[in-house]
C-alpha cells in the first residue's frame, strides 16, 4: 500500500488491546498510532471501508484516569502480516475529540518504539 497518510506512524511498545465497542469482540493489538488512526495486529481479516467503534485499552499513563478510549473509525486497508496466522488492519479514526486527541498523544508519547541510536560515551578498545 503507498504511504498516504497526513501523519508519520509511531509503533509502539505497549500492545494494548483493541476490541469492538459494540460486539465486544478483541479485533486484536495496536501496533502503531497517531492522532488520525492506527493499524491493528489481529487474528482476523476485516472488509475495508467497515465502520465500528474502536474500543483501546489505554496502557497506565501517568496523570490519566481513563482506562479505555472508545473512537468511530472505518477500516481503511487489511493486509496479511508477516506471520501468516495474522492480518494487519488500518483504522481512520473518523471523529476524535480534543481530550482524545491529547490521550492519544501522551499515549504516543510515552510508548513509542523509539529508534534513534544510544548516544553511548565514546569507550576506546581494550588493548590486547
Amino acid at each position: 500500500m503507498k504511504d498516504r497518510r497526513k501523519q508519520n506512524r509511531k509503533d509502539l511498545n505497549a500492545y494494548s488491546q483493541v476490541f469492538d465497542l459494540y460486539e465486544g469482540a478483541l479485533l486484536g493489538y495496536l501496533g502503531d498510532l497517531t492522532t488520525s488512526g492506527a493499524m491493528v495486529i489481529g487474528e482476523n481479516s476485516m472488509e475495508i471501508d467497515h465502520e465500528l467503534t474502536l474500543q483501546l485499552v489505554v496502557p497506565a499513563l501517568e496523570g490519566a484516569t481513563a482506562r479505555r478510549l472508545s473512537i468511530p473509525a472505518r477500516v481503511a486497508w487489511c493486509e496479511p502480516d508477516v506471520s501468516p496466522q495474522f492480518h494487519n488492519i488500518g483504522f481512520e479514526f473518523k471523529d476524535v475529540s480534543a481530550n482524545q486527541r491529547k490521550v492519544l498523544e501522551a499515549i504516543i508519547d510515552a510508548y513509542e518504539f523509539r529508534r534513534e541510536t544510544p548516544q553511548y560515551p565514546y569507550r576506546p578498545a581494550a588493548r590486547r
